[in-house]
């Protein structure tokens, strides 16, 4: 059965690709005659004309991070892997997907400007500014939450069996993701100045980039610190990464990331046509588990987020990979094709959970699941004997996909930042990083450890959210483009009220509970925040657009 499900799932993307996508592609008449920004300014920084396939990896590593992974796997344990599979499928082909490409469309259309300001010129200045508030609480949240899991990710490990074989696998994993990010600065520098065929640099650093899975179990103790310490020194790699140029760590940590996320979608596949698993899970468990989040309407849609629909997929596309889009027929393959990579991402995250008993991994963190999911597949290639290589390679996967985020994030705040108060220059970039990251170095010192739970869901809530909202700006300028909406308007529609409703939830729910200035405080302020900036973006553009039909009406009579 679980065979069958992958086949169908597969078929589904490939459908969805080449009969929904390319209909998409038509409506907004691609034409390689027309340069694009990358080539139009190619400052070497933040503009560069990038080759698809190399592209193809950077954005999809960029947008591939946690939310796939671990909102799967906490939806399975709550209500069954069924109404989880169902989302993701019709999420990924009719509204994530479609998502991505027009937000990626549009932005080179608009000269590689961000989401917020395609808000602005079609809705006015003050839904552009109201655009860019709501996009930048939702970037503080992806990195408080994508920053805590990791650091969890890094001291997470059997207790029992570090005592018993010196092993430490929250260790192991952390040595080879601090190896990774530097084995991406070294393919930086040799892309950069030295300049080889690409083909000789994959051969080099792609085997170099999985051996240090195997160099994490040898120094697995090298790097034993605290849960606080290691968010504090994400944080701190973030402000770094976040203002070095996109050749120096982006692209080519993009690049190897896409790598490593090829090998855990094959592992995946040998795991399910070759392992010989079946399903454990319950196919349904129950439309409302109790607690704030344990209704399945509106809470299976906000907490799978990213596997089905993602706005910060939306903030990626507008922020750094338009700016590196070579031809405009590139927008599809890129845009469009990796969001239904990302589909099968989640599919795969999905069968980590399908194939274990649900009181074997009650309270086991969904990194770990995946984890240990990802390398039981591997043993089935490298054998038992190889347990410990095999399950750091999948942590270290998973550590990987959030890194790609992170930074991308805290680099998309400050562009938000900067647009917003005019900021320019190096002095400019310093100072909106710095606004950026200090909202969540204080919520990794005040929340106690494991906190990322508490922030989850309002970072789904959030993200899927500002995918509304970015469907709703996209869907103004098709409306006054005068062309087709519908296949923009519809999802949009859908997934307003979903998030709305979840983040309504959400505010009685946190503030009920709040004691004081705590992590549940913050929360309820926030989700109000995001309401109130949705509400007004939303009767914004229902004012602006009813004005100009009226106003064709009136042109029309007087013809």
């Amino acid at each position: 059965m679980l065979a069958g499900l992958a086949i169908v799932f597969l078929f589904w993307l490939v459908l969805g690709y080449f009969a929904y996508g390319r209909w998409i592609a038509r409506q907004f008449g691609l034409d390689d005659r027309q340069e694009t920004p990358a080539n139009r300014i190619n400052d070497g920084e933040d503009f560069v004309p990038t080759r698809p396939f190399y592209l193809f990896g950077q954005h999809f590593s960029a947008i591939a991070a946690a939310g796939p992974i671990a909102g799967p796997i906490i939806a399975c344990q709550a209500f069954g892997w069924l109404p989880c599979l169902l989302w993701i499928a019709f999420g990924v082909v009719l509204i994530g997907a479609v998502h991505d490409f027009t937000s990626l469309a549009a932005s080179v259309r608009h000269g590689a400007t961000s989401i917020a300001e395609i808000a602005r010129e079609k809705l006015g200045s003050s839904a552009g500014r109201a655009m860019m508030a709501f996009i930048w609480i939702a970037l503080v949240y992806v990195i408080i939450a994508f920053a805590d899991i990791t650091a969890g990710t890094f001291v997470a490990g059997d207790e029992a069996v570090s005592r018993a074989t010196g092993f430490n696998p929250g260790g192991a994993v952390a040595f080879a993701a601090v190896a990774y990010l530097l084995l991406s600065v070294a393919l930086g520098l040799v892309e950069r100045f030295l300049k080889p065929p690409l083909w000789l640099s994959t051969a080099v650093f792609v085997p170099a980039a999985f051996a240090l899975s195997y160099l994490g179990t040898k120094f697995s103790n090298l790097f034993a610190l605290d849960h606080k310490s290691w968010a504090v020194l994400i944080l701190i790699y973030c402000i770094i990464a976040s203002l070095t140029p996109v050749w120096a760590l982006l692209q080519p940590r993009g690049y190897l990331g896409g790598f490593i996320l090829y090998t855990a979608l094959a592992l995946g596949v040998i795991g399910i046509f070759f392992g010989g698993y079946e399903i454990r899970q319950e196919a349904f468990k129950s439309w409302d588990i109790g607690g704030l989040t344990g209704t399945l309407f509106p809470f299976l849609f906000v907490t799978i987020a990213c596997g089905a629909c993602s706005g910060f997929h939306g903030l990626v596309c507008s922020g750094t990979t338009s700016k590196q889009i070579d031809k405009e027929t590139h927008t599809q393959p890129v845009g469009y094709g990796a969001m239904l990579a990302e589909g099968f991402v989640a599919f795969i995250a999905l069968v980590t959970i399908m194939i274990v008993a649900s009181d074997t991994v009650k309270g086991v963190p969904p990194g770990k699941i995946y984890g240990d999911g990802i390398g039981n597949f591997l043993t089935l290639i490298i054998g038992e004997q190889n347990k410990n290589f095999a399950i750091t390679l999948g942590a270290m996967a998973f550590s990987t996909f959030v890194f790609d985020t992170l930074d991308v994030s805290l680099r998309l705040g400050r562009y938000i930042v900067q647009e917003l108060f005019g900021l320019t220059g190096k002095l400019g970039a310093v100072i909106g990083t710095l606004a950026t990251i200090c909202v969540p170095f204080v919520a990794v010192m005040i929340a106690p450890k494991g906190s990322w739970s508490e922030f989850w869901t309002l970072f789904g809530a959030s993200n899927q959210l500002l995918a509304a909202l970015t469907l709703l700006a996209i869907t103004a300028w098709l409306y006054q483009a005068r062309r087709r909406i519908a296949f923009t308007l519809l999802p949009m529609l859908f997934v307003l009220v979903i998030t709305l409703w979840a983040l309504a939830a959400l505010v009685v729910g946190n503030f009920s509970d709040a004691r004081g200035f705590d992590v549940k405080f913050i929360n309820g302020a926030a989700s109000l925040a995001l309401i109130v900036l949705a509400i007004y973006l939303v009767i914004t553009a229902f004012i602006k657009l009813r004005s100009e039909k009226r106003s064709g009406e009136l042109a029309l009579k007087e013809v």
